[in-house]
Parts: structure tokens; C-alpha cells; sequence
């Protein structure tokens, strides 16, 4: 599958699934967001904010804004005060003679005054203020990386660092922009988007349009979502992430069917990946690109050190553990890689029987690298423990399980390959990508 044809799935399946609350929005986030940024960008709401002040239209608007704010619109309001002895503001002298005559006789110490003020708390206005309030978080929030040199920022902030600062004056020192109070919570209402967006400033029909844009954003709009996608979500050199998200959901949507019920999803924390568990008669735990320590799962590639024989191997990987503890001080423990999805299965009567099917995922249709995918998925079999003990084995024929318990998925490839039929034999199942809807039922199913 090349990127678009990924791009196209996984925007439905963000639809599907994330944008109607079921799916980890944390998970997504992990999934889309360049490497070079934090964890706090692992919120989702954030990373769409740090993508939507990238567009630019967004910086355009930014870089426009001093010279908009010139001619910023108000309204003039004009309130009447009765004063006695003194003159405050305008003299409304026909209010005046008919308060004189009406209440105060002969008292010519008594003036109505007009009071006129500007008014900047105007729909237009409050728009205005929302939009620049939602840039400036933003950029607030990433200043350090709009700054920066990334590739993902390419046409947008980057060389730009006096519009940050720009823009932090603005808000900051800005006398007009000051003097509009801050929107509430529910603001700015439809009623006072339509009135911005009629306008006759430019200023304000952008600012109305671009917080419509983001409000699709934020609601799932599908156009949204696969711009989010194509311009700004993922790095061009980051498609294994696509790749593996698009697999992840393939997972979830195959249980969905078999199991024909919905999920309970997991947000996901450190040290803890659960995404989704399925519990009716059995318990099925879907994790995605970890150990599953939580439920004592670990790839321990160390051999047993109180066993009576070892292999030149294993001699060579505990020498080498013991050197290292002593020439540094403390204890190592070698571990595998991880791999990009483990599926458990655990029988809920008594807890009597688990199945694991661990899968890796390669972005590729290098041979040489789907060679060490396949080598990485048997190290995963081999040294994958439940509190210790080794799941498979202790026969060298058992090493790898059943020879439904490891898949590898690949990208699609050109020249011909064996069928899922004809891999029946070996411990690692591999799937291409355009494989994955019509066979992962059958894989799950000897497992399930």
C-alpha cells in the first residue's frame, strides 16, 4: 500500500473509531505527532492545536494582524447621568429643561450629560479575540519548536521568529486587543461567528472562518481529519508510524467482528499500552508497541544462568551481562526488542489457559528486512515470559509456540509469495498489507 491508499484507511478508521469516543485519542496522538516533539503533545487536543497554527492560512492571518488591528471596529454606546453642580461629558439640554422642570423647580445646578464610551466588546470582536487566543497558546506551548529547524515545519513558522514575538506583543501590550474582555467559556456563539463572518473587515471574516475550520477539526469533520493527515500529521519519513497505526486498526476492527461486541478502550499510560479489551466468555487484551509489563509479560534474552549446560551463545551473553555489571557496578539484564502488537487471550474459567499471538510490523519490501522482522518475531516467541517462566518450551520443537502465535506484516509485494495456506508449517505467519482484512480472521481464530 502506498501513502495515499494508507492515508485514505486510516483517516477512515480515525473516523470509525476515535472520533466517536471509542478509540484512546492519547493512542492516536503517540501515533501521529513527529518524533521531535514531547509528551505533552500526546494530548490530543494539543496536537491539533500545535497542527492548526502550522496551517497557513493561520500564519498568514498572524502575520497580517498589527495592521488589521489599526482599524479594529467598536461601537460607541451612550448613557445619560443627572449631575448636580457639575458638567460631566455633553450637556443634553432638552433632558436637562424637562428634569428641571419635572422634579428640580428653579434648581439650575441640575444637568443631564451624555456619557459616550467605546465599546470593544462587540461578536466580531470576541471572535477575533478567541481565534488570537487559541494561536497564542499554541505557539506558547511549541515555541521551542516552531523556532526550531524541523522538516515538519517547513512553509510555515520557520525563519519567522519575529512573528512569534510579534504575536506575543500583540497580546501582551496590544491597547485594543487588551480592552476586549475574554470570551467565555461557551463563546464565541454560532449567533457571533454569522456576524463575524458577514462582516465587511476582512479580519473578522478570516478570524470566523479559520475557528470554523478548527471547530471541524475538533469535531471529526472527514475533510479535517485527512487535511491533518496529509499537510501537517505526519512527517513524509515517518510512514512506519502510519504503517503500524493502520495495522493496529485492522486488529481492532477483525476482533470487533469476530467478537461482535465493542470494546472497552484504554488510555494509554507509561508502562501500561493496553488499547482495547474484549471480555465475554474469554478476556482478549489488544496492546500496541510494548511488553505488556502490567500483566508480567517480558523478552528476557538471557538464558537460564543456574542451568548445567549452555550453548557458546548463551555462554557469550551471560560473560558479556556479567562483565558489564562488574566494570559498571550494577546489574543489566538483556532484553529483546518489543514488538509492534501483542493480542492476549486469557480463558476466564479459573484463569486456566492463555494464548499469545505477537506480531511485528515492517514497512517494507526490502527482503533483507523482512529476513530480520522474521528473526525479531522468533526472538519475541522464543524469550517471551509470564512472571519469569517461559511461555514455550521447554522442548526445542515448542520454542515458538503452536505456529499460530507470531506474525509478521509486511508491505505489499511485487513478486509472488506463499499463501497463508502453504505457511501453515512455520512458527511465523507473514501477511502483506492488502492480505491483512481477508486472512487476520483466520489467524486470530486458532488463537481465539
Amino acid at each position: 500500500m502506498n501513502r495515499d491508499e494508507l492515508l485514505e484507511q486510516v483517516t477512515e478508521d480515525i473516523l470509525a473509531h476515535v472520533m466517536n469516543g471509542s478509540f484512546p485519542e492519547r493512542e492516536l496522538a503517540q501515533s501521529i505527532k513527529p518524533e521531535q516533539l514531547d509528551e505533552r503533545f500526546e494530548e490530543y487536543e494539543l496536537l491539533l492545536d500545535l497542527h492548526f497554527v502550522l496551517k497557513s492560512d493561520v500564519v498568514d492571518f498572524v502575520r497580517d494582524l498589527s495592521v488589521h488591528l489599526r482599524s479594529l471596529r467598536t461601537e460607541t454606546r451612550t448613557t445619560s447621568r443627572t449631575r448636580r453642580g457639575a458638567v460631566d461629558g455633553r450637556i443634553d439640554w432638552n433632558e436637562t429643561i424637562k428634569k428641571r422642570y419635572s422634579e428640580h423647580p428653579r434648581d439650575r445646578s441640575i444637568f443631564v450629560c451624555d456619557d459616550r464610551t467605546v465599546e470593544y466588546d462587540i461578536p466580531e470582536n470576541i471572535v477575533l479575540k478567541r481565534l488570537i487566543s487559541v494561536i497564542h497558546t499554541a505557539i506558547r506551548e511549541a515555541e521551542e519548536y516552531l523556532r526550531g529547524h524541523y522538516d515538519w515545519v517547513r512553509e510555515t513558522w520557520k525563519g519567522n521568529e519575529d512573528l512569534i514575538d510579534e504575536l506575543q506583543r500583540i497580546v501582551e501590550r496590544n491597547v485594543h486587543v487588551r480592552r476586549i474582555r475574554d470570551p467565555d467559556t461557551y463563546e464565541p456563539t454560532e449567533r457571533m461567528l454569522t456576524t463575524a463572518a458577514s462582516s465587511r473587515h476582512a479580519v473578522y471574516r478570516e478570524a470566523a472562518s479559520l475557528l470554523r475550520t478548527r471547530e471541524r477539526l475538533f469535531d471529526g469533520d472527514a475533510d479535517a481529519i485527512r487535511t491533518l493527515l496529509e499537510e501537517t500529521a505526519i512527517a513524509p519519513d515517518d510512514q512506519d508510524s502510519l504503517f503500524e497505526l493502520f495495522v493496529l486498526f485492522r486488529f481492532v476492527a477483525t476482533l470487533e467482528r469476530m467478537r461482535e461486541m465493542q470494546p472497552q478502550y484504554k488510555t494509554i499510560a507509561t508502562g501500561r499500552q493496553e488499547v482495547a479489551r474484549f471480555e465475554d466468555e474469554k478476556e482478549i487484551v489488544l496492546y500496541h508497541d510494548t511488553s505488556a509489563r502490567d500483566r508480567d509479560l517480558s523478552f528476557v534474552a538471557v538464558p537460564d544462568e543456574d542451568a548445567d549446560y549452555h550453548s557458546r551463545t548463551d555462554k557469550v551473553q551471560l560473560e558479556a551481562q556479567e562483565i558489564a555489571g562488574d566494570y559498571f557496578g550494577r546489574e543489566f539484564t538483556n532484553h529483546t526488542g518489543r514488538p509492534d502488537v501483542i493480542v492476549l487471550e486469557v480463558v476466564s474459567e479459573a484463569d486456566t489457559q492463555r494464548e499469545y499471538l505477537i506480531t511485528e510490523v515492517k514497512n517494507s519490501t526490502n527482503v533483507d528486512t523482512i529476513r530480520r522482522g522474521i528473526k525479531e518475531t522468533l526472538e519475541y516467541l522464543a524469550f517471551l515470559r509470564v512472571n519469569e517462566e517461559y511461555v514455550f518450551g521447554p522442548d526445542e520443537d515448542d520454542y515458538f509456540g503452536s505456529g499460530w502465535n507470531g506474525l509478521l506484516v509486511t508491505q505489499d509485494l511485487e513478486d509472488e509469495t506463499a499463501s497463508l495456506e502453504e505457511q501453515t508449517d512455520n512458527p511465523v505467519t507473514i501477511l502483506q498489507a492488502s492480505e491483512l482484512e481477508r486472512d487476520l480472521e483466520r489467524i486470530l481464530s486458532e488463537i481465539l
